[in-house]
């Protein structure tokens, strides 16, 4: 597919998420309404509040009068860099997706066969281009909150993962936007190639490509390692404390031993480890035959789709079988979507690189046809 034919549905699905998210976040103000309750119980309101919250363009009360330093006068030097940050935030999720959803258009193109790679890697490119924004946006909404030069790292840990469930739902419906059009555009375009990827090749390089994101979920996951990561480096000034924010851009999971925990119990939740790991792999094992040309940026690109969906398929699994739900209502079944990006943007990328090698030291070069099988 051509630049100008991809360059269509990928502008329109940027534009259907930017709004959707702006959307998002100009309705957190209904949720103080008389008679919110009535609708929605104290836990569950309090649940959509944190989803839409990263996306809520007003500036907060606490900012218009002066911020977190109690100077009233103040406020209005505040409440500017919380624009700021927003309008920031804004145009990085926008531009984020774009430049995702043209490449992936271009390289996935939704043909018979190859649609539904394109959509699922269209809405997993959703969350990854939210965790851009949030951390691009950072430095802005962290100056504005009056302690700008209090426990950085911690506050930028803390905003990596607060793009919310709001993106994925939002995403789902960009992407199928996104879709639809690349369909209209490409009505009479020439049939896109299949890169030519032996079977064995393809499950290589997915084989390979998987034990890079088991080297976080597995190992780094670990409670002893994940707690050796957060105490083990020690910065000076605004560099202090930076165990949240390794953490956050190192670990896929977090998981120990079942120790009073019910083995079967243990076992079942742990399930949906072994879920994304499957995922990733039949993702990864598809995605070179799925590919019109097999590059560095297309390999990791597709990689850090597939690592987000297998994200979100462990995500569904174990908020269907861990039982919050019945403690803290429904709401809670979605309150983990979309949790993880910014590890599967660090590992995806090492993974998508790793697939890459395998496959050039495989032989595997672009060709007009063929497919993995």
């Amino acid at each position: 597919m051509t630049h100008r034919r991809a360059a269509i549905p990928a502008l329109v699905g940027a534009l259907s998420l930017t709004l959707l998210l702006w959307w998002a976040g100009a309705s957190a103000q209904a949720l103080e309404l008389r008679g919110t309750t009535n609708l929605l119980d104290i836990q569950a309101m309090n649940e959509v509040r944190r989803w839409l919250t990263p996306w809520a363009y007003d500036t907060p009360a606490a900012l218009l009068s002066g911020g977190g330093d109690g100077f009233a006068g103040d406020g209005v030097r505040y409440s500017a860099l919380h624009v700021t940050a927003m309008q920031v935030r804004f145009v990085v999720v926008f531009v984020a997706f774009l430049a995702g959803a043209l490449l992936l258009v271009r390289r996935i193109p939704p043909t018979p066969g190859r649609t539904p790679a394109t959509l699922l890697a269209l809405w997993a490119w959703g969350p990854v281009a939210g965790t851009l924004a949030v951390v691009a946006s950072a430095p802005w909404l962290i100056a504005s909150s009056g302690r700008g030069s209090f426990r950085v790292l911690p506050q930028l840990a803390s905003m990596s993962a607060s793009s919310g469930p709001v993106v994925v739902f939002a995403a789902l419906v960009s992407s199928l936007v996104t879709v639809v059009v690349a369909r209209m555009t490409m009505k009479g375009a020439d049939a896109a190639p299949r890169g030519g990827v032996p079977p064995r090749a393809a499950r290589l390089a997915a084989s390979v490509g998987t034990a890079v994101i088991a080297l976080s979920l597995v190992v780094l996951s670990y409670e002893a390692v994940a707690a050796w990561i957060q105490t083990s480096f020690n910065g000076r000034g605004l560099l202090s404390e930076p165990g949240d924010l390794l953490r956050q851009w190192l670990l896929l999971g977090g998981w120990s031993g079942p120790g009073r925990t019910p083995f079967g119990d243990w076992l079942l939740y742990r399930s949906g480890d072994a879920l994304m790991l499957v995922v990733v792999w039949w993702a990864l094992r598809l995605l070179p035959g799925r590919l019109t040309r097999i590059t560095v940026l297309t390999m990791t690109v597709g990689t850090i789709c597939a690592t987000v969906l297998g994200l979100l398929a462990r995500q569904a699994l174990q908020a269907a079988t861990d039982g919050t739900a019945s403690i803290w209502g429904p709401m809670s079944l979605f309150s983990r979507l979309g949790e993880g990006a910014p590890a599967a943007l660090v590992f995806g990328t090492l993974a998508g690189l790793a697939g890459l090698v395998t496959l050039r030291l495989a032989g595997v070069r672009n060709a007009p046809d063929g497919s993995a099988g």
